[in-house]
């Protein structure tokens, strides 16, 4: 499947019958409800994360501390979405242990200059979390921080829940389509004035 940006707005393109805690790499795109921009704004083509966005980043990188099954490769907040490329690795059974990196070969997958996983020798014998658990909890823990941040900082509230019930999520197929990928999500920023998730002005 060639990736396409197009598909952000889409039915969810999820495979029946797809094992997501199979050790692979997954492009995932969340967006905030009703794409309210919660989380910083572009200027001169960068991404300027207000505290809110800070605490999107911070969380994002402590999941591979939750789940250590995980290792997170490039991603991007967004003003009012975030994308990231995650690896689920998995422990086959009486295979012993398998370093996370290991596997990324397995699937004809280096990863980009620059985007070396943060520890490319652990291993564990822990059973994967599926990417909707990852996904879920990250979804927790941002909404959760997000309200302490209003009742404590004056962050503006959101009504409802703070994500899309949903997420939008791609399958990485091989070396090409990460770096396809890899490099859209890099210039995510830049092209903010053309994206599809940018609200029309007020």
């Amino acid at each position: 499947m060639v990736f396409d940006p197009a598909f952000h707005h889409r039915k969810s393109i999820r495979l029946k019958g797809y094992d997501y805690s199979q050790a692979g790499g997954y492009y995932v795109t969340i967006i905030t409800q009703g794409r309210e921009c919660m989380f910083g704004k572009i200027v001169n083509r960068e991404m300027v994360s207000n505290e809110a966005g800070r605490m999107i980043e911070a969380v994002w990188k402590s999941l591979s501390e939750r789940f250590p099954n995980v290792e997170l490769h490039i991603f991007q907040v967004m003003p009012n979405h975030f994308h990231g490329i995650i690896f689920i690795f998995r422990n086959p059974v009486g295979a012993g242990l398998v370093p996370a990196l290991g596997l990324v070969p397995a699937l004809g997958l280096v990863p980009a200059q620059g985007l070396v996983p943060a520890h490319p020798s652990r291993a564990t014998t822990r059973v994967a979390p599926t990417l909707g658990k990852i996904i879920g909890a990250f979804k927790s823990i941002t909404t959760n921080e997000y309200i302490h941040g209003v009742k404590q900082c004056g962050w503006p509230s959101f009504a409802g829940k703070l994500w899309q019930r949903s997420y939008y999520e791609h399958i990485i197929r091989n070396q090409s389509d990460y770096e396809h990928i890899a490099n859209y999500i890099a210039i995510n920023p830049a092209k903010w004035d053309f994206d599809e998730e940018n609200p029309p002005a007020r």
